[in-house]
């Protein structure tokens, strides 16, 4: 049975701001069955062009994502809102296996259900091939510590 998720819809500036600080520390936590109870049972996301359905293929899909995707460390930031649904942008660093660091941004839109779980998660994002000098992102693995600057103080 799903549980209620807070915040809840519809959204203020702060519970909205709130909701998308959560699901950066969930992500950062790199656990996807963790991540995966965001979402709703049947959560519909389209993460550039792969086509995601349900709870056990969010979880199959991140366990891909940072296995692939290595000390990865992500930064969202609201964009706007509306009474059950919230637009974000976002960006993260993370290497390859071969030691290439690279700096993805992207958007996103949310939908959620009364019980606060995302229904529906659609992506876009751009990957952007950096060196390791240029990394923004500096704290230790895990949820990014709040004096850390967000991506408007870093000039994304």
């Amino acid at each position: 049975m799903d549980t209620t998720r807070p915040p809840l819809p519809p959204f203020s500036v702060a519970s909205a701001t709130e909701k998308v600080r959560l699901a950066e520390d969930g992500w950062n936590s790199r656990n996807p069955e963790k991540v995966a109870l965001a979402y709703t049972l049947d959560s519909q996301w389209r993460n550039r062009s792969e086509f995601v359905n349900g709870r056990e293929a969010i979880i199959g899909f991140l366990s891909r994502k940072w296995q692939r995707e290595l000390e990865y460390r992500l930064i969202k930031e609201l964009w706007a809102f509306t009474d059950n649904r919230i637009a974000v942008r976002f960006a993260y660093e993370w290497h390859d296996d071969s030691g290439n660091w690279f700096r993805s941004y992207g958007n996103e839109n949310w939908e959620f259900e009364a019980n606060g779980l995302m229904r529906k998660r659609f992506a876009s994002i751009n990957d952007v091939p950096i060196q390791e000098q240029d990394r923004r992102f500096h704290w230790p693995q895990g949820r990014r510590p709040d004096e850390h600057p967000g991506l408007s103080d870093l000039g994304f």
